[in-house]
C-alpha cells in the first residue's frame, strides 16, 4: 500500500452554500488528519464541517461542526484522525465568504 501524505482539499466557500471539498478516490482511503478554518475578515462568523459516507444525501448524523463560531482575524485547527473510505465526501460551509478551510492528512492506495 502506498501512502501520500498531502493537502487532501482547500476551499473559499460562497457563503451559506454547502461545498465539496474533498472525495476521496475510487480504490482509496484517506485520514483526514487536521482541518483549518482561517477567518480572513475582522468579522466573527460561523461555520460547518460534515462527512458524507459514500457521497450520501445530507443528514444531521454527519456533521462534526454545526455552526461553531470564529472570532475575526482568527484561525482553528481541529486536529482529528477520521479514516474514510472511497467515494466519502467532507462538505464544510461558511455564514460568510470569508472562510478558507484547508483539509490535510494521509491518502492510503
Amino acid at each position: 500500500m502506498a501512502e501520500a501524505y498531502k493537502v487532501l482539499g482547500q476551499s473559499n466557500p460562497i457563503a451559506t452554500t454547502p461545498t465539496n471539498v474533498y472525495t476521496v478516490p475510487g480504490a482509496t482511503a484517506a485520514i483526514i488528519s487536521t482541518i483549518t478554518v482561517c477567518n480572513r475578515s475582522a468579522v466573527a462568523t460561523t461555520f460547518r464541517i460534515s462527512v458524507a459516507v459514500a457521497g450520501s444525501g445530507a443528514d444531521n448524523k454527519q456533521y462534526i461542526a454545526y455552526d461553531a463560531p470564529i472570532d475575526g482575524n482568527d484561525t482553528i485547527s481541529l486536529t482529528l484522525g477520521i479514516p474514510i473510505a472511497a467515494a466519502d465526501v467532507v462538505w464544510v460551509y461558511a455564514t460568510l465568504a470569508t472562510l478558507s478551510f484547508g483539509v490535510f492528512g494521509i491518502e492510503v492506495s
